[in-house]
């Protein structure tokens, strides 16, 4: 027996990956309202029923039907809550209500909630205790454990919150989160490394690989032989001498005075560092005034298909929409290495508590 499953706001489906990669789960439902989102995620998972719409349009009727739902997933919004914005109970940061809406009526064996670390703090500490004792009155046990991706061969320093609830009625044992999968953690060299070298808004599709696929990471993202995406952001002229004075690691403060960006925080107008983890994936990650971006080889903002091979999706993982659209989607979802080693846990769950 597969457990059946539904991703809401599931975006281009990374947590979805974990789930799909394993034969003991099937995915039945997906829902998303970002319509190039909703896009991607249908090309990667063909076989899914997909709802493109506002969550509060699905109506119980509608969830009812889907018949026995064992699991539920997904990630409601999170800018509201991160640590870099303006943390405002807006309308995306309500959204909670709505997983707990579905929780209500499908009453799953198990789901999983994923936020920014930033949930822990809102409202300092109130919005977190109240979306656990929701959760709590719906009947689940609770635990959540801090993921750094980097722990689970992912090539960059990402934590995330994960709220884990199982029926009490299946037990009293509370979830067990993954463990640490990698002692070594994945350079971007190691991670990005074989990808060809392209300068500022050069085309570097349909290149050749700079050499087999030499570790474990590269194994696993490898999965065909024409490298798409790979086209650099063309810059202007000054940008592109900051980037090349630039040495690994350093960012705007190593730059001297006359060349100096005059506005910029410390991450921005900053080269990553060749043989440590990429920092936190945005989707600002081709633009060198965002973030921390510049390639440490080639002098140049990342490629889609570097942010990609940074969050783990495979080369054959297809973005559609716009360029910027891409990226969004990218720099929002969850890695697939880290919901692979999620669906593990939540495997070895069910197996031994039912």
């Amino acid at each position: 027996m597969k457990y059946r499953c539904i991703d809401i706001f599931c975006g281009a489906g990374g947590l979805s990956y974990g789930f799909s990669f394993s034969d003991c789960f099937e995915i039945i439902m997906a829902n998303d309202c970002n319509t190039d989102a909703v896009k991607t995620y249908k090309t990667n998972h063909p076989s899914v029923l997909m709802r493109c719409c506002d969550i509060a349009e699905i109506k119980e009727e509608e969830l009812l039907e889907l018949g026995r739902v064992d699991i539920v997933i997904g990630g409601p919004p999170c800018q509201s809550y991160s640590t870099l914005g303006k943390r405002q109970m807006d309308d995306k940061a309500t959204l909670f209500w709505e997983y707990i809406r579905i929780l209500s009526i499908l009453k799953p064996k198990i789901f999983i909630f994923e936020n920014v670390v930033g949930l822990l703090s809102m409202l300092k500490g109130k919005l977190f205790e109240t979306i656990c004792r929701a959760f709590d009155d719906l009947g689940y046990r609770v635990s959540y454990s801090k993921l750094n991706a980097a722990d689970f061969g992912v090539p960059q320093n990402r934590e995330r919150i994960f709220i884990v609830g199982c029926k009490k009625s299946i037990g009293n044992k509370h979830f067990v989160f993954p463990s640490q999968k990698t002692k070594t953690k994945v350079s971007l060299r190691e991670a990005i490394g074989d990808l060809p070298e392209i300068e500022s808004g050069e085309d570097g599709n349909n290149k050749n690989f700079l050499f087999e696929a030499n570790n474990d990471f590269l194994k696993f993202v490898r999965k065909q032989k024409i490298l798409t995406e790979h086209t650099s952001p063309q810059n202007n002229s000054n940008l592109c001498s900051i980037m090349r004075m630039l040495k690994d690691g350093e960012g705007r403060e190593d730059l001297p005075i006359s060349i100096r960006p005059k506005s910029g925080y410390a991450n921005t107008y900053a080269k990553m560092w060749w043989e440590a983890p990429a920092p936190t994936i945005t989707r600002n990650f081709s633009t060198p005034s965002s973030s921390r971006c510049i390639h440490p080889r080639d002098s140049r903002a990342l490629s889609i298909r570097e942010g990609a091979r940074l969050q783990s999706f495979p080369d054959d993982y297809v973005f559609c929409g716009s360029d910027t659209a891409k990226r969004l989607q990218i720099g929002n979802a969850v890695p697939p290495l880290v919901s692979i080693a999620l669906a593990e846990s939540v495997r070895e769950f069910l197996f031994l508590n039912l």
